[in-house]
């Protein structure tokens, strides 16, 4: 069952994030993520948050997600995003 990690950032350091960016896809595609969703418009339709830059990544697992999230690879890179946005980050399972 596909899992799907969804990502709402809020970019601070611009130059900083796109560092980041150069080097996450090769990355997650190591560990069989892909990007489905990649920053571009997003409009709220209900609610009361506006979302900033919004990534939906999709893995073949659940465990495949978590383990590119927890991976001593991704460590560093996290690092620098950490460093670089504020994030709300959701794993869900797909159906």
């Amino acid at each position: 069952m596909s899992a799907y990690l969804i990502v709402d950032v809020e970019v601070t350091d611009a130059p900083a994030y796109e560092e980041y960016r150069k080097h996450a896809p090769a990355l997650i595609s190591s560990h069989g993520g892909k990007y489905l969703v990649r920053g571009g418009s997003a409009e709220l339709l209900e609610g009361t948050t506006q979302p900033n830059r919004t990534v939906v990544l999709e893995f073949p697992s659940m465990e495949r997600l978590k383990a590119f999230y927890s991976s001593a690879g991704y460590a560093p890179l996290k690092q620098m995003r950490l460093n670089a946005a504020r994030s709300r980050i959701i794993a869900v399972e797909g159906v």
